[in-house]
């Protein structure tokens, strides 16, 4: 089956939780976590890939729930660089703090995302999606331009706000390529400069991208269709917390690749997909039970509101 959706960047978690526990070595990174939501949307990974550089310190990290889903793995090369890892802090607040724990000179080469690093099973893929620095988005728009050139419509997300908020030239050029910017809500306050949403749609739709998916916690999400002004929240679906990182990517993964069905479906499939992710320490070891999920989909279904901005 021809994939639809690519995450990029394989990452060792070493996790920090607001009462100072610690889990070290978790498989983590927006590529797993993205992929594993789009098998978790469609009930099997053979249309989700992942693209990552990786070094031979990664045997020491449990791949089961990338083989578990049937994820496919051909974009995974090994280098002479150690896996992208990083300490993930965690506030009471809700904020993350992300801290590479690896040289920063190797970071290029393992999470390298333009075309030449796909291999032909991943040419037509619909959607590429990574993570960005927003404060140094230079390479991500080489990157963007290569993919969109060849077909691809490219996602993308922050993994933290930046320094200063984006100017509105910086950020369309940023955003104006893409199909979609997905965000939390503090990253896409510090990428505006605004806190009200209404403000922060208006800035996106003046820079020009597709869609935006703004994420809130607990108080749930809301997706938009750029164009059209169509917009959907849904809320959390109600689990237990363990560990909310990898829950954003999870959605991402899931919201792409159900987004043909319109956003009012796919922000049902995204938010019942990162529900499970936040359930445990690390990502699940598998894919939910097909009837639980869909369980959790109406959940969010029955209590969607789809307004407009104009």
């Amino acid at each position: 089956m021809a994939l639809k959706v690519v995450g990029y960047g394989i990452m060792v978690d070493d996790i920090v939780f607001p009462d100072g526990k610690t889990r070290m070595g978790l498989l983590g990174g927006g590529g797993p976590q993205t992929a594993w939501g789009a098998a978790a949307a469609t009930g099997d990974g053979t249309q989700a890939g992942l693209v990552a550089g990786v070094g031979n310190d990664l045997d020491a990290v449990d791949m089961r729930p990338l083989h578990n889903a049937n994820i496919n793995m051909d974009g995974i090369r090994q280098t002479q660089h150690p896996t992208p890892r990083a300490w993930q802090v965690l506030e009471w607040s809700g904020l993350r703090r992300h801290v590479w724990r690896v040289p920063v000179d190797t970071l290029d080469e393992q999470l390298a995302r333009g075309y030449d690093v796909l291999p032909a099973s991943y040419h037509d893929a619909a959607y590429f999606h990574w993570g960005i620095d927003p404060g140094n988005t230079t390479p991500d728009q080489n990157w963007t331009t290569g993919l969109i050139t060849q077909g691809g419509k490219v996602s993308i997300e922050p993994y933290q706000p930046p320094p200063q908020p984006l100017s509105p030239e910086a950020l369309k050029e940023l955003v104006s390529p893409l199909a979609l910017f997905t965000a939390n809500q503090a990253e896409a306050e510090g990428i505006t400069g605004k806190t009200d949403n209404t403000d922060i749609i208006r800035a996106f739709r003046e820079a020009g991208c597709d869609y935006l998916a703004l994420r809130n916690g607990s108080l749930g999400s809301l997706v938009v269709d750029i164009n059209s002004g169509e917009a959907v929240h849904v809320p959390a679906v109600p689990t237990d917390v363990v560990d909310v990182v990898g829950a954003g990517n999870a959605f991402n993964g899931a919201l792409l690749i159900t987004l043909e069905q319109g956003i009012a479906e796919a922000a049902c499939y995204a938010s019942a997909a990162a529900s499970y992710m936040i359930e445990q320490v690390g990502m699940p070891l598998h894919l939910p039970d097909r009837d639980d999920f869909m369980r959790r989909v109406n959940f969010a279904r029955e209590r969607r509101e789809i307004t407009r901005y104009d």
